[in-house]
């Protein structure tokens, strides 16, 4: 959710800037913009609605040379989509750029003030409310030098109430950018004769791997040879250098069209990474000492919270039916944004895990906050060990998913799920878990990488199924006990990147309303694992099909009644019980994947959404 990339140089900043823009596309947009300061002094805007593709096309052929600047994706807040609403905005002066990612939740008030002091707008946004503040600050102010935009920033900041995390410059300092944040990410790049920030350390790769990630209220002052960090707070500011550790092609689709596609077929080895030598087969447990818990702060876990959004919500509904049914403890899941807004009971022997890929989910973050204030054991779940979220839990299980470009989780979702198998066995374990189950699960988590391969390798006739059903105004998804909340994912998948009105259900919750939908042009999704329920999901089809339902069935060993009953039949690997969650999904993904291919989606980028929600 909007980009920042930003750098003071040596050499010619453009082409830095628009392929570090192209490097954070994934996390969605509608505008892009730059704002670059030539070495003759002048101070160089351009915005453009759209891809960063049309910003480029919209630049000058032959500029002149410009050694710093500022650059940003939109993802509208405040404001449509638009050349004027897009980022960078500059003060009243027009001598002062500013990039923004967050919310301004007072800028209503603050636009007023500024207003009654004879400033003048030109967007409907929060951002440019910031940037003129900040502006009125500085044309006040007596210092000089980089400490006059530094304290401006300083003094305009402590009447604003919400995120940010922004970079600014002024046309009188030709080699200072200054940037901060809170609430949203901002990573520092040191590079050779030059400094960069970004949003994101994946726009950073093709120049250093050299970065330090700011924290909250961490205000640095860069030049292309030198930094600087303190804090707008009142602690002095505590940073380190840190090395990226990520492949040079981690942002590259490879030989795949689309970045989704490449990711789904990266899960084999996702889990593999995420198993790696945290099984513990002596032990028939999960070797998770790295949590930093002991297991007798594990033991004393009288109930388990999870919380996060969207797809990290599904894989905490499906981790605490994994943790109830292995450790006999009570699990239950809450919607991140809606956990801080209730009052929920929570003790010191509260177990609260936050899921979250990105580490930055704000509503996220918001409830890790407040179940720390309440006194609970906090633990994140996220692919990024150095984002907010790892830093303020009292422990952090990394996914190890690596990069996940594409918008739609997929990677990230599966990592999740094998972490919250990981995690259940650990637990179960500790409680009443026999010894042999354990090295039953182990062995049974050993094997998915190649049964996820095997489905992988079904790719083209679930392509097929998928053209056969993409003319569908809207699909069902039902599944039980594990299944369900996958369900819900496989509708989340379906709605995110092809359009389609999917949504999922409770099989059991069929005949309580849900058969109204019912239609030959609305077709069922039916999980259907060969388990102690098959039966009744046998059952559902019977009734699905008695309304004339068309029924994409997805099951293991083969039975003669669905595969007579369903339109098509989805096979995948036969698993235990508990890891049903994680082969139904693959299948799931490949499906929503195809069908948005079908009907010429923008995969990648699909309208409207953002990779990491970094805004309430």
């Amino acid at each position: 959710m909007c980009g920042i990339i930003a750098c003071t140089s040596t050499q010619e900043v453009r082409p830095l800037l628009l392929n570090g823009l192209r490097h954070l596309e994934y996390r969605g947009y509608d505008s892009a913009g730059l704002a670059v300061l030539t070495t003759s002094g002048h101070l160089e805007v351009h915005k453009k609605i759209g891809r960063v593709d049309s910003l480029a096309a919209h630049l000058p052929s032959s500029p002149p040379p410009a050694h710093l600047g500022i650059s940003h994706t939109r993802w509208a807040t405040h404001g449509e989509p638009s050349d004027s609403n897009a980022h960078p905005h500059l003060d009243q002066s027009g001598l002062l750029a500013l990039v923004h990612n967050g919310t301004i939740e007072n800028h209503a008030d603050l636009k007023s003030q500024l207003l009654a002091a004879g400033h003048h707008f030109l967007s409907e946004t929060d951002t440019e409310v910031l940037a003129h503040l900040v502006g009125q600050h500085y044309d006040a102010s007596s210092a000089s030098g980089p400490d006059r935009l530094t304290d401006s920033l300083r003094l305009a900041l402590a009447s604003v109430k919400g995120t940010f995390a922004l970079a600014v410059i002024h046309r009188d300092l030709p080699d200072i950018i200054v940037g901060t944040r809170r609430g949203s990410p901002l990573v520092l790049g040191l590079g050779r004769n030059q400094h960069l920030l970004a949003s994101d350390a994946a726009a950073l790769l093709p120049h250093t791997r050299k970065v330090i990630f700011l924290n909250d209220l961490d205000i640095t002052t860069i030049s292309p040879d030198n930094f600087s960090i303190a804090s707008l707070g009142p602690h002095t500011a505590s940073w380190h250098i840190s090395d990226l550790d990520l492949a040079p092609d981690a942002a590259s689709r490879g030989h795949f069209p689309h970045f989704m596609l490449k990711e789904i077929h990266e899960q084999p080895l996702a889990i593999s990474r995420s198993l790696h030598r945290r099984l513990d087969h002596d032990n028939a447990s999960a070797h998770l000492d790295q949590l930093g818990l002991s297991p007798a702060s594990l033991h004393h876990i009288d109930r388990v919270r999870i919380i996060g959004c969207g797809s990290a919500l599904y894989a905490g509904m499906t981790g605490a039916r994994m943790i109830e049914s292995t450790a006999f403890l009570p699990a239950d899941t809450e919607i991140a944004g809606e956990f801080r807004s209730l009052n929920r009971p929570l003790g010191n022997h509260s177990l609260v895990i936050t899921v979250s890929q990105s580490g930055e989910t704000a509503d996220s973050l918001a409830a890790l906050r407040e179940a720390r204030r309440k006194g609970a054991l906090t633990l994140a779940l996220t692919n990024h060990p150095s984002s907010s979220l790892a830093r303020e839990a009292d422990a952090t299980l990394e996914l190890l998913a690596g990069p996940e470009i594409g918008v739609a989780a997929t990677k990230s979702f599966v990592s999740q799920l094998s972490a919250f198998a990981l995690l259940a066995l650990a637990l179960g374990r500790l409680r009443h878990l026999p010894h042999h189950s354990g090295l039953e699960l182990i062995h049974a988590l050993e094997q998915l990488p190649s049964q996820i391969d095997s489905i992988l390798a079904q790719s083209h006739s679930i392509a097929a199924i998928a053209a056969r059903f993409a003319s569908s105004h809207g699909m069902l998804f039902l599944g039980r006990g594990l299944l369900f909340p996958i369900a819900l994912e496989g509708a989340l998948k379906m709605k995110e990147i092809s359009y389609i009105h999917a949504a999922g259900f409770a099989a059991s919750e069929l005949k309580h309303g849900v058969i109204a939908l019912i239609d030959p042009h609305t077709p069922s999704v039916c999980l259907c694992p060969d388990d102690s329920l098959l039966s009744k999901n046998i059952g559902t089809i019977h009734e699905i099909k008695a309304r004339r339902g068309p029924v994409i069935a997805i099951t293991s060993n083969p039975n003669p009644e669905i595969d007579s009953l369903a339109d098509a039949v989805i096979r995948i690997p036969a698993t235990l019980d508990l890891l049903q969650p994680i082969l139904h999904t693959i299948p799931l993904q490949l499906l929503a994947y195809h069908t948005a291919l079908a009907l010429g989606r923008d995969i990648d980028k699909p309208r409207n959404l953002a990779k990491s929600v970094t805004v309430d």
